[in-house]
């Protein structure tokens, strides 16, 4: 039952959203928890607060209500008899998003977090059923754009760009409130003067940040915990692309205690994809963010625990009774330790050489082109600079939004680097101009308004042209992410990237064998972009992502043999 408009999701997939289960299937969950009971008026879930777990309510009824850290009261749904309450904040034991409180006297299954991660693998098809219905409600919650976090200040503001990626990048709801268009101002917001600049951030339980960090907001929205983390794990995975991600799945569904950092977000670069169509199973395509949510729930469900966004700041290799484990130095002051650890910290697109870059860098310069950016850029001329499929797939969304997309390349043309079914939807874009042997040389704006103008350079003539364009996407090279590897003697190849296998064995052939995606250092591996000779491809570093679990294997085993012979 729906007590308010109900995001598309919920239009088109409501049974999906919310299933009713049986009484004998209630019975075959009852396991994974324990029975409870609620009173009229007595509340489920506090947004804000960590609650329960999922709920199945047996007999009785209840109400999710809307809420979104400065109002509460609009009721979502009502849910009655065979059905659950929990979405994907529940796998993780995370605070709930939304106020849930018994209108009439429930009788019910609570499943602890746990619980409920052990019943989607124990439980085939209902667990299937669950999962894909706690995805569903977290779309539901970002579609309704009333749920969650609110931020508040201009479209424009820098901050509010950056706090909105962040937001988006980790799958989170909120709504966005621009006080110079809000006709009814929030007495409490109307209290703070914020400049163009600024921006306030407002948790579900109230809390109120001034321009927050990406830590502070992590912390205020209960992604991440402020727990030290004494045990040994199996694998600690740095990096949550599409190859962290997949030796994240991998390892967990074998058994293996598995820990993944990222300084960001799941997705990595290929969460810039704005739709991946050449991936396998895919024929309509995906985007790379759709695609890095589905992986992170998907390791969430196999036990992997996510520290999200937490910056690995150093990696040592220690000796701990009579037998070598990594430490991670996380950029919070926490130490992780484990037996094996999988660099999957990708690359980044290269740093144009030019004056004054940083000044612009989320004031006119992007290197991700996501609804947020396309929206900026409604009816303009704007530029993007790369060859490679990324590139083309942002030119192309893009386009849509646009009135012309200027595409930069160094080379004579696409061929040598972009699929060709790229190349041909770009060349049937009436909007899209490629522009070869062009180098970006020079950027002009100013301080308040950010980006103004462009100029490159012909590289066979030398020519120049100045362009006001206002918004410049980056989208070229790749450098490999590896400031966490400084002093921890894992080799690396004149670029920088991560060498492995035979490249990597520091004494040459007369070295023992190192397997195919070890380092250096054993026990160390590298899949993905940050990887030396690695296909810069997502389905390749998925491939990675997996292969590397059964080499994980093989090294656990040597370290326990090792061990019980000394």
């Amino acid at each position: 039952m729906y007590a308010s408009q109900p995001s598309p999701s919920v239009v088109h997939r409501r049974d999906q959203v919310f299933p009713v289960l049986s009484g004998p299937q209630i019975d075959r969950l009852s396991r994974f928890g324990y029975a409870r009971s609620y009173a009229a008026g007595e509340a489920l879930f506090v947004a804000g607060q960590i609650g329960p777990g999922m709920v199945i309510l047996r007999g009785g009824e209840a109400e999710i209500i809307q809420s979104n850290g400065l109002s509460r009261g609009d009721v979502i749904a009502r849910q009655g008899p065979g059905q659950f309450i929990a979405e994907i904040s529940q796998l993780a034991g995370r605070p709930a998003l939304v106020d849930v409180r018994a209108t009439i006297a429930l009788d019910a299954v609570v499943i602890p977090a746990p619980g409920l991660r052990s019943l989607l693998v124990e439980e085939a098809e209902l667990g299937e059923r669950i999962t894909r219905a706690l995805i569903l409600r977290r779309v539901a919650l970002i579609e309704s754009g009333t749920s969650g976090a609110v931020l508040v200040g201009a479209a424009t503001s820098p901050t509010i760009l950056r706090l909105q990626t962040f937001l988006r990048r980790n799958g989170h709801p909120y709504h966005h409130i621009d006080p110079a268009a809000d006709a009814h101002p929030c007495p409490l917001i109307a209290s703070f003067e914020l400049g163009p600049q600024e921006a306030l951030f407002v948790c579900a339980d109230g809390s109120i940040l001034r321009n927050p960090t990406e830590a502070e907001m992590a912390r205020c929205l209960g992604l991440l915990d402020t727990q030290e983390r004494t045990d040994l794990y199996d694998v600690a995975i740095i990096g949550a692309g599409p190859a962290g991600l997949a030796t994240a799945v991998y390892a967990a569904s074998e058994g293996l205690r598995v820990v993944v950092c990222d300084c960001r977000g799941p997705g990595g670069q290929a969460g810039a994809s704005a739709r991946i169509e050449n991936y396998l199973g895919f024929p309509t395509g995906i985007t790379g963010q759709a695609l890095a949510g589905r992986a992170f729930v998907q390791a969430q469900k196999f036990g992997a625990e996510m520290l999200i966004p937490t910056e690995v700041t150093g990696l040592h290799y220690v000796c701990e009774d009579d037998r070598f484990v990594w430490h991670l130095a996380l950029g919070d002051g926490r130490r992780v330790r484990s037996r094996t650890v999988v660099i999957a910290t990708g690359a980044r697109y290269r740093r144009l050489k030019v004056a004054g870059l940083a000044d612009y860098e989320g004031r006119g310069i992007w290197y991700w082109a996501s609804s947020l950016e396309a929206r900026i850029c409604q009816q303009q001329e704007v530029a993007l600079v790369g060859g490679g499929n990324s590139a083309g797939q942002a030119a192309v969304y893009l386009a849509a939004h646009a009135q012309r997309v200027l595409m930069l390349v160094r080379g004579e043309g696409l061929a040598a680097t972009m699929s060709r079914y790229l190349i041909d939807r770009i060349a049937a874009t009436p909007n899209i101009t490629l522009m070869p042997q062009r180098e970006v040389t020079g950027l002009a704006g100013d301080a308040g308004s950010g980006l103004q103008a462009v100029t490159w350079t012909h590289r066979h003539d030398g020519s120049h042209e100045e362009r006001g364009i206002r918004n410049l996407f980056l989208f070229a090279g790749a450098e490999p992410e590896t400031a966490c590897l400084a002093g921890s003697s894992i080799a690396t190849d004149g670029g920088g990237f991560v060498l492995t296998g035979d490249a990597a064995r520091p004494g040459g052939a007369g070295s023992p064998e190192r397997d195919t995606l070890e380092t250096s250092l054993p026990g160390a591996f590298a899949v993905g972009d940050v990887r030396s000779g690695s296909v810069k491809r997502v389905g390749g570093a998925i491939g990675e992502g997996a292969a590397v679990v059964a080499q994980i294997h093989r090294h656990l085993a040597r370290q326990q043999t090792a061990v019980a012979l000394h």
